[in-house]
């Protein structure tokens, strides 16, 4: 038997064997390239303070993984179909690496945020490969269960990143959140050549390069203005960016409808299943990345957990994720999938409702049901809709499909930072305002703490360090008058430091229970669109009955 596996599926005349150790090797790939955000949401304290970065800086450190990652993923998807899905996957591997080496070794923002952009290239190339394999190498019959835990996998990353960073920056610095990368995708280089099969396209033509390069433009450019306008105002950058996502994808939209080969055929969002399933996963990443990005923020700086505490207290989220997906494989091929992804989005609306309960008294308990529940509504929501547009591609577009969904789910996380997050800056903001009126509190200072939750208690431990130096001088004066006025000072300075501590902890409370309920209005009007899109349960089987003809008929 030979070492690296050779033979292309397509040749295969029955299923290939070790589908489910190849299929260990796709989902091994994903976890490393989602983790790769949520880990950092924890490491992000750790490397502001080493880097001395900006708030501004430290926004491109995260989202400068995200802008190539999805604007390259349809071009590098139809790439890999035509020339090797495993040799994009393997080459996506081995840049992902490399940018995870560098960011560990650079010293400054920008190096960190061009290590970042590395990773993102190769996370473009990594994630259409594996779910375009996944498809590829999976009989029909087996595609929803492997993309089944496919998905619980992303739910299994969506936690186990925090948990992960956390318990490395209990010995280590923030460049291990970097490092861990490494001999992970390593092991899924050698897993790759080792088990999954190769697998590309044939008879497939030349590629839409002229369509590929517009989606680069128009993705981009949407991502740039999605992370540019909310958080750093609607200047010259961001309206740039609008014009020239707008433009672009009306370009695109003309070439594709005109290409006798289109990178990808448009006219498949006018279906209605395959419309409700996109606009279902980027709705759903919309409230599941904004939420996860102030609920590790409410667990670091409100609570006080340290980042191993914060990944152990994510964990309920994983667990769930995984009996949500146990469901819905049971549930989807007896009530449809309408009913699944509809009860899947309820549940994450009622997550997103249980999230406007937080107060300035709310523990770590409070959290826990709407962790359980949005981890259930992960696991029905996801793979069904998944399933449903990996079908709606033939063989020789499985990395075009797999991109589509994957450029869905990474917009939607998007606009789900870039929104809830402005949501909760500006929400945060103006609480605090109101929680410090008449408390003498210098603009100046003000104006820090507004900038974020951990610029607000920055402030206020600020102040507790003047009182402890006033308290030092007290101590050490001669002169028991002035003794007595330094002491009185200190204890008013900590009573403020106090009182500060408690207004940013009431009002980043109150912001996350305000942006909760805008996401959960946002996801419950989405949940009606996606119901009425979605088709019922016989038009479901009268399709799968046709598309099972079409294969009898295919095999004759």
């Amino acid at each position: 038997m030979r070492l690296v596996m050779n033979e292309p599926v397509e040749r295969m005349d029955r299923p290939y064997s070790r589908r489910w150790w190849a299929l260990l090797v796709l989902c091994l790939s994903l976890l490393i390239i989602v983790m790769a955000n949520t880990a950092l949401t924890v490491a992000a304290p750790d490397m502001t303070q080493d880097l001395g970065l900006s708030s501004a800086d430290l926004q491109w450190v995260i989202d400068g993984y995200t802008v190539p990652y999805a604007a390259l993923m349809l071009l590098l998807g139809a790439i890999g179909d035509k020339y090797s899905r495993r040799g994009a996957l393997v080459l996506g591997l081995f840049v992902f690496g490399g940018g995870a080496v560098a960011g560990s070794l650079v010293g400054s923002s920008a190096g960190v945020i061009a290590a970042r952009a590395v990773m993102g290239v190769g996370a473009a190339m990594i994630m259409p490969a594996t779910l375009s394999l996944l498809a590829a190498t999976f009989p029909r019959a087996e595609r929803a269960k492997a993309i089944t835990l496919w998905t619980a996998t992303a739910g299994l990353a969506i936690a186990a990143g925090p948990l992960l960073a956390g318990a490395l920056l209990e010995h280590h610095s923030w460049k291990s959140t970097f490092l861990i990368n490494v001999p992970v995708a390593a092991l899924a280089v050698v897993g790759a050549l080792l088990l999954v099969p190769p697998s590309k396209a044939h008879g497939k033509g030349r590629i839409d390069y002229v369509g590929g390069l517009l989606s680069v433009v128009w993705i981009g450019a949407l991502v740039y203005m999605i992370i540019e306008g909310p958080h750093f105002g609607w200047g010259v950058k961001a309206v740039t960016a609008a014009v020239v996502a707008g433009a672009g994808l009306v370009l695109f939209v003309v070439w594709e409808l005109r290409h006798p080969r289109p990178v990808v055929d448009v006219r498949r969002f006018t279906e209605r299943r395959f419309a409700g399933s996109n606009l279902a996963v980027a709705l759903f990443f919309l409230a599941v990345f904004g939420a996860f990005y102030y609920l590790t923020q409410h667990l670091q700086f409100v609570l006080g957990y340290s980042a191993l505490d914060t990944g152990l207290r994510m964990l309920p989220l994983a667990g769930a994720v995984f009996v949500g997906s146990a469901l819905t494989g049971y549930l989807t091929p007896r009530v449809g999938m309408n009913v699944t992804v509809t009860a899947g989005m309820v549940g994450g609306t009622v997550a997103l409702a249980l999230l406007t309960q937080v107060d300035a008294g709310s523990s770590y308990g409070d959290l826990v049901a709407p962790l359980v529940v949005l981890g259930l509504a992960i696991g029905l929501a996801l793979s069904p809709c998944t399933d449903a547009i990996m079908g709606a591609f033939p063989e020789s577009e499985l990395g075009v499909g797999g991109a589509v969904n994957d450029t869905s789910l990474e917009l939607g996380g998007s606009l789900g930072i870039a929104i809830l997050g402005s949501l909760l800056a500006t929400s945060y903001s103006g609480h605090l305002a109101d929680a410090t009126a008449g408390s003498g509190l210098p603009a100046s200072a003000l104006a820090t703490a507004q900038d974020s939750v951990g610029a607000g208690y920055g402030v206020s431990q600020g102040i507790a360090g003047q009182a402890e130096k006033a308290a030092a001088q007290a101590a050490r004066a001669a002169d028991p008058q002035q003794a007595e006025q330094l002491r009185a000072q200190a204890g008013q300075l900590t009573e403020s430091a106090r009182r500060m501590a408690d207004a940013v902890g009431s009002s980043f409370s109150d912001a996350v229970a305000h942006t909760s309920l805008i996401g959960a209005v946002v996801l419950g009007v989405g949940t009606v669109v996606v119901a009425v899109l979605l088709p019922r349960r016989a038009a479901e089987v009268t399709r799968e009955s046709g598309d099972r003809e079409k294969e009898l008929a295919g095999s004759r």
